[in-house]
Formats: C-alpha cells, structure tokens, sequence
C-alpha cells in the first residue's frame, strides 16, 4: 500500500491553490479517458464559515479534467434540520458557498437524490452492520475523488476521509443508524399524514387509516430510521442515546463497506487547513486548534487519517474532546481487517 504523500504549504490561498496543484501533479491517478469521477466534498452548512473555499475543488476538476474524464461534485443531504435538509435547501447552501457549476466547471448533485431516495442496500457483514445505505452514484459513476477537511468532530473527536466516507456517501437513514438506534415518536402537531412514512417502512411498522395520523408498531419496527430520516415536516422525533465508541465502530463500518466497491478507483486528499474544534456541518463561529499545514494526498482513508493525525499532533483534538475514543478507528479498522 502506498503510503500519503505530503505537500507543505504557507502564507495565503494563491500558494496554498499551487500547493494542492503540486501534490496532484504526484499522485498517481486510477482513472481512464472518458470516465465520470464523483468528487465527495462538503460545502458547508448555511452559516458556516470554515469550510474549504471552492477555488480549491475547482482546482481538483480541472486536474480531472486534464486527465480528460467527467467531473461531477456531490454530497448528500443531512439529517438534522437546516440548511442541507432537502435536496433543493442543500444545493441552495452550496451555491451560496460558490459551490456551483459556473464557478466550477462540473454538475453538483446530490447524491442521494432531491429527495433522499437515491440509494442502494450494499453489503457490509460486520459486527453493527450486516448491509449499509449509502448514494446510488456507487453504482452510477465510473469513480471517485474523496476531498476531506481534516478537523476535530464532537462525537467522533476528529473527522477526515473515513467521516467524509461514512456520513457522506450515507442516506440520512444509514445516518441515523450509525448515530443510535431509533424508534419513531410522532410530534401530532407537526405531521400532515403524507404517508411517506408508511410508504418507506420495510417492514410494516408504520400504518395509517383514514385521517388518522400514523401509527408505529415498535415489536415491527427494526429501528433503521427511515421513516424518521425522510418525514418531510420533521414530525418523528430522533433519539440520540449513542455509546460514543460504538459509535466509531459504525463510522469505520461503513467506511469500509463502501471502500470495497471503490477501492481500485478512488483518490482521498486531506487538507490540512482551517483545522477547527468541530465539522462543517456547525454555523457561526468555529475556532480554530491547530495551525495550517498543507494537503495529504492517497490511497487508503485510513491510512490518510492516520498520517494527518500523526501531522497535526494528537494534542489539539485531545484537549478539544479529552473523553471522546477517537483512536477506537484505527484500532477498529485493524480488527476488521480494513487496513
């Protein structure tokens, strides 16, 4: 396996857009002439401001470009209320970041769809997870660019490529699983009985008569979210009762069983810039914890996460969450083989 290649930069945004132009130039690319490359980046909540500037993805197209395949950026939509809710909510947060496909010179989509349907049940045969949910474009382009922002996370305790894999390439159900197990509890007063719920349920917990409003039968219900991830008005309450290292587990979990279908056609960069105390994903202000240091280009996420922890110092993310098991992803990752 080869090991992440490191490019150092300082002073502003120009020598930090030529110092990721100098480690694409020495990564070594899996892609052939013609084919779609989905690059996974975030853009940002609504209110954010640390997320990685887009003149930076727009530098990662036309590498691709230069390579003579078709780019395309996506994310997929959260889970939580906000600016990146909905397909339409999120695309519009994106384009408000810069994020459009004037600027960049590719589409931006959304990954699982306008409306959170766009996914597919993939394998995983692990110990939390027999089958992950994660984007169709899985199955739809011919690879993948993983561009990460190397930062600290409040439930994680740092987030990188594996995150950027897991929660991304995630439908807001698969989300939802690897946050808690959930049980649906309506919020009478917010539901409209689109029956959305009852159309998504895979097992007939949800059910609905008349104008009565929906009722969930929790010795049916297997606690996978759906119904919570897609109500429309945000009437099914989400309960968040999660082991933290558990919750680690999930992440690699996933990670790895989208890794083995992508593998052999993936590059992951880590930048290692505006490394702040939490993710994207928070508006308003986001301090920062470490100083800029540069881009990691590679191979493996792991891998990559593991030489930007070693780059910035365990220090800042320690001190950030002191009692947060973020090492329990390496270690996990080596039990189940992932690396």
């Amino acid at each position: 396996m080869d090991e992440p290649l490191f490019q150092k930069t300082d002073g502003n945004i120009e020598n930090y857009i030529v110092s990721l132009r100098a480690l694409l130039s020495n990564l070594e690319s899996p892609f052939r002439k013609g084919d779609s490359v989905a690059i996974k980046l975030h853009w940002g909540e609504k209110g954010n401001i640390s997320y990685l500037h887009p003149r930076y993805a727009r530098e990662i197209v036309k590498w691709l470009k230069g390579h003579e395949t078709l780019p395309l950026i996506f994310d997929t939509t959260a889970l939580y209320s906000g600016g990146r809710r909905t397909g339409g909510d999120s695309l519009k947060t994106a384009a408000e970041h810069g994020f459009t496909e004037e600027y960049l010179g590719c589409p931006v989509v959304i990954g699982d769809g306008m409306d959170g349907k766009n996914v597919i049940d993939i394998d995983a045969h692990f110990k939390h997870f027999k089958t992950v949910q994660v984007t169709e474009l899985l199955e739809k382009v011919n690879g993948f660019f993983i561009f990460s922002h190397f930062k600290g996370h409040m439930v994680a305790g740092f987030g990188g490529a594996t995150k950027n894999i897991s929660m991304g390439f995630a439908s807001r159900a698969q989300k939802q699983r690897m946050h808690s197990d959930a049980h649906p509890v309506l919020n009478s007063e917010e539901c409209t009985r689109c029956g959305i719920c009852v159309e998504s349920c895979p097992t007939g917990a949800a059910t609905i008569s008349g104008d009565e409003y929906p009722q969930y039968d929790l010795e049916k219900c297997i606690g996978c979210a759906q119904c919570i991830a897609l109500c429309p008005q945000l009437a099914l309450k989400i309960f968040w009762d999660t082991d933290e290292k558990v919750f680690q587990e999930k992440l690699v979990e996933t990670t790895a069983a989208v890794w083995k279908r992508i593998k052999d056609r993936t590059l992951l960069v880590n930048s290692l810039l505006t490394i702040t105390a939490d993710c994207d994903c928070m508006p308003g202000h986001n301090p920062k914890i470490a100083e800029d240091l540069g881009f990691l280009g590679g191979y493996h996420p792991v891998l990559l996460d593991r030489e930007s922890m070693k780059r910035v110092g365990e220090e800042p993310f320690n001190k950030t969450y002191p009692h947060i098991p973020w090492k329990r992803q390496f270690e996990y990752a080596e039990e189940i083989g992932f690396i």
